[in-house]
């Protein structure tokens, strides 16, 4: 297979802790599926910790190292976000946003302090969560007549296909994920069914 399309990611949410100088430091790692997560995260923890000085973050998506972002909101550049993610690289962990939470303790640790503080109130975060591989995968929908079902069905039982949606009248129509590196094999079969029409809906 030339293509991996597995990946490690959390399987729900986990915490972390480290304290240095007074300072206290709360990890909270989430798995995510995009950018609305994280912000949904994000503004909830705000909202737990209305008091804290500092929500710094970092969030992977996808298989490549150019799909994140980070911030050190606040802290000096590249203390917070950027060992919050170089955590998630070393780890080889994506669809994931860790946001460590600071209160203050009235001593300034400097930048190799809080560099260390923020990676390992992540690593600790990630330490208690159960770690999964999953799969890339592109949704596609189908549109068939009754008398194709069949056919239909035995491709989505012998590629394993999740099936997200699916309406069976006389015009029938269904959802499944495919995985990444199964879609040649997979528009392949459905080429053999005369009359089905396939439409990539999303592309993970």
């Amino acid at each position: 297979m030339l293509f991996d399309d597995s990946y490690q990611t959390v399987t729900g949410p986990a915490e972390g802790f480290f304290k240095d100088k007074g300072s206290k430091f709360l990890a909270y790692s989430f798995p995510i599926e995009g950018e609305t997560d994280a912000k949904a995260h994000l503004a909830a923890l705000r909202e737990l910790h209305p008091k804290a000085v500092h929500h710094c973050y970092a969030y992977r998506l996808g298989a490549d190292r150019m799909s994140y972002r980070m911030s050190d909101d606040g802290e000096p550049s590249g203390t917070a976000g950027r060992p919050i993610l170089n955590t998630l690289y070393s780890r080889n962990v994506t669809n994931l946003l860790v946001v460590v939470v600071r209160y203050f303790g009235g001593t300034l640790l400097g930048v190799p302090g809080l560099i260390n503080a923020y990676k390992l109130a992540t690593e600790d975060a990630l330490s208690h969560s159960e770690i999964v591989i999953r799969h890339f995968y592109n949704l596609y929908q189908l549109n068939f007549s009754y008398p194709q079902m069949n056919d239909v069905m035995r491709i989505v039982k012998e590629m394993e296909l999740p099936v997200r949606e699916q309406v069976f009248e006389m015009e029938c129509r269904l959802v499944a994920e495919v995985r990444v590196a199964s879609t040649e094999r997979f528009i392949a079969r459905c080429e053999q069914i005369e009359g089905l029409t396939h439409s990539l809906l999303t592309s993970g």
